[in-house]
């Protein structure tokens, strides 16, 4: 299906018929590219897509687990003249609006989550928050607006470079290593297949977001827009002062050496795994996610190496240097 409202082409698939390691028993295949996403997104990606954007929004944008909530978090501290009491006390998922989030949801899943959740006010509110469409959202939030997305750049809303947009890409294996995990770690997602499926389904597009690299190389290709910035996790691993002034930068900001010590030891990966406003705790708490998961896992790179045997890595390393032939996109840690 397509409209005027919308420029691409949407083409239902039954999952049963094609076979894959989630959920979604319909997914929807977006544009020529054909981005996956769970079936009820088609009635929200024209919203998205058209959404009015205001020059002081501020996106962070990435495919699923490459480093988006550490992102978010150094995002938002710095363009909030690092105002630590507001972003310890109100949660991240306060902060941000996530775009697209609240399509995942059929009316099966909706149903359950207010079903469980029903004897307690306050939980059902925020679960009625998280069904409720991010463009609506958005129109009552007061400027400066922080919206996160794991769309890709030509899905997101079509004037979203005329605010500041950061893209954060990570080295595919550990990405997908990590949203595995994610998947496992959701009620309404978890599934039986081992990694190795679930990386056959990765490969094969049919996961949510993917494919991957034409997410990764769309962002890439507009690095030189002055209002994008393209980070990679690996260099904020590597180097996070150094990512913390080029985010500053973009954002028209200026810290001295202290205070940016003082943000990296808050984003410290041990400090940030402690940060229960960082950590999804109210996804727990409203059963969407396992209590015994952790949102926030190792954070390490590399670590797709414990969970690759030697066919995924041929298959991994043949995947790669195709997607890398046509374009100049290296990653850090394949460097």
């Amino acid at each position: 299906m397509t409209n005027e409202k919308y420029p691409y082409e949407i083409k239902a698939v039954k999952m049963e018929v094609e076979g894959t390691a989630h959920k979604f028993p319909v997914i929807v295949r977006i544009g020529p590219k054909g981005y996956v996403f769970p079936e009820n997104f088609k009635h929200s990606a024209a919203d998205i897509y058209n959404m009015e954007v205001r020059p002081s929004d501020v996106f962070v944008a990435s495919f699923p687990r490459s480093g988006t909530t550490w992102t978010q978090d150094m995002v938002w501290l710095i363009a909030s003249n690092l105002d630590y009491e507001r972003a310890l006390k109100v949660p991240l998922t306060e902060r941000y609006a996530f775009l697209e989030f609240f399509s995942s949801f059929n009316d099966e899943m909706k149903m359950k989550l207010l079903d469980a959740n029903k004897d307690d006010e306050a939980k059902l509110k925020e679960v009625k928050l998280l069904l409720k469409p991010a463009t609506e959202i958005l129109e009552t939030t007061p400027s400066p607006r922080f919206i996160k997305t794991h769309l890709p750049l030509s899905l997101m809303p079509r004037k979203a470079l005329e605010a500041k947009v950061v893209y954060v890409a990570r080295d595919p294996r550990d990405a997908i290593v990590s949203l595995h995990h994610l998947v496992n770690s959701m009620k309404f997602m978890s599934m039986d297949e081992d990694f190795k499926a679930f990386w056959k389904s990765v490969l094969n597009n049919f996961q949510p977001w993917t494919p991957y690299f034409d997410h990764v190389k769309e962002a890439w290709e507009m690095r030189h827009h002055p209002n994008m910035l393209f980070l990679f996790y690996e260099d904020m691993r590597k180097d996070l002062p150094s990512v913390v002034r080029r985010v500053s930068d973009f954002l028209g900001k200026k810290y001295n050496e202290e205070e940016i010590a003082r943000l990296c030891d808050h984003l410290s990966f041990d400090n940030f795994k402690k940060n229960p406003s960082v950590n999804y705790d109210l996804i727990k708490e409203i059963g969407l996610m396992y209590a015994d998961k952790d949102f926030v896992r190792k954070g390490k790179s590399g670590g797709w190496r414990d969970y690759f045997d030697e066919e995924m890595i041929a298959e991994a390393d043949k995947w790669i240097e195709e997607n890398l032939r046509d374009t100049d996109l290296r990653f850090p840690s394949m460097q």
